[in-house]
């Protein structure tokens, strides 16, 4: 009688746990590191304009939290978030744009639709961050989202995106971070076509009670490769681009989230990099 119970008991706290968690929440924690990534945009548009950058765009913002974190750096940063999807969007205006003093609230612009139709004023920096614009799987739709993103830029701007590759990428595997002690986030790569590059990939959330929210997020996209976005960023307007390379801890073996310039790499089977596209004009 008390097993039983306490079976029950169990399974009603795992139930419980789920409902309790929030997954965009959970996405903040899991993936998104704005705190490292504007240092890394601030250096990235130095080295070429050998000044701060004060206006971003951020495609496929979902919820803009790296454009809100843009925002509280500088009073005299301004940003703009574009996502298609409501929800993210609706969701970040109550827990990341709502938490900003008014005054940085003012200096923030949320807008529901399609990146390669919304126009603004130009901006220093547009950043599609997540890998976000590998959901353009033909090279011609990659190519018009470039060269959309070149028009957004001022004279002087920079169009930043983020890659991943290697042989690890090309294959179906869970791989699972601990992030909390209640929570573990697992990347899914649940299918890769070598023929069109096509893959799909799915996030996971396993709690410490043994509960599990899956396929909190999925992704259909083309996994695209180093020199085919350079060629593409060429194609599309950009006079130079740079690849800024991931080292890695020699302790541990992993990547160790300082990324520098570089033009040649190891062969290393899990890499992510930062592509830099730059507008002079």
């Amino acid at each position: 009688m008390g097993r039983k119970q306490n079976k029950r008991t169990s399974r009603r706290r795992a139930v419980a746990m789920v409902k309790r968690a929030d997954k965009h929440d959970l996405y903040q924690r899991a993936v998104q590191e704005p705190d490292a990534d504007i240092p890394l945009i601030q250096r990235i548009f130095r080295s070429q304009f050998s000044r701060p950058a004060r206006t971003l765009r951020e495609d496929f913002c979902g919820t803009a939290l790296l454009a809100c974190r843009w925002v509280e750096k500088s009073s005299e940063n301004r940003a703009w978030g574009i996502d298609l999807d409501p929800n993210p969007l609706e969701w970040g205006r109550v827990h990341n744009v709502g938490k900003l003093r008014p005054d940085q609230a003012a200096r923030i612009k949320l807008i529901e639709g399609d990146v390669l139709d919304i126009g603004h004023k130009s901006v220093d920096v547009t950043v599609a961050f997540n890998f976000s614009y590998f959901l353009f799987r033909e090279r011609a739709s990659l190519l018009n989202y470039l060269t959309r993103a070149y028009s957004t830029l001022n004279s002087e701007g920079a169009l930043i995106l983020d890659a991943y590759g290697g042989a690890d990428a090309q294959r179906t595997i869970e791989e699972t971070r601990e992030v909390d002690d209640d929570f573990d986030y697992v990347w899914d790569q649940h299918r890769f076509d070598p023929i069109h590059h096509h893959v799909t990939n799915f996030i996971h959330f396993e709690f410490s009670d043994g509960s599990r929210m899956k396929r909190a997020f999925h992704y259909d996209w083309r996994l695209w490769s180093i020199p085919e976005i350079r060629e593409l960023l060429q194609e599309a307007g950009f006079y130079a681009s740079e690849v800024y390379w991931e080292g890695t801890d020699r302790k541990t073996g992993e990547g160790n989230d300082i990324f520098s310039r570089r033009e040649q790499a190891p062969d290393d089977p899990a890499w992510i990099c930062y592509i830099a596209g730059f507008r002079r004009s």
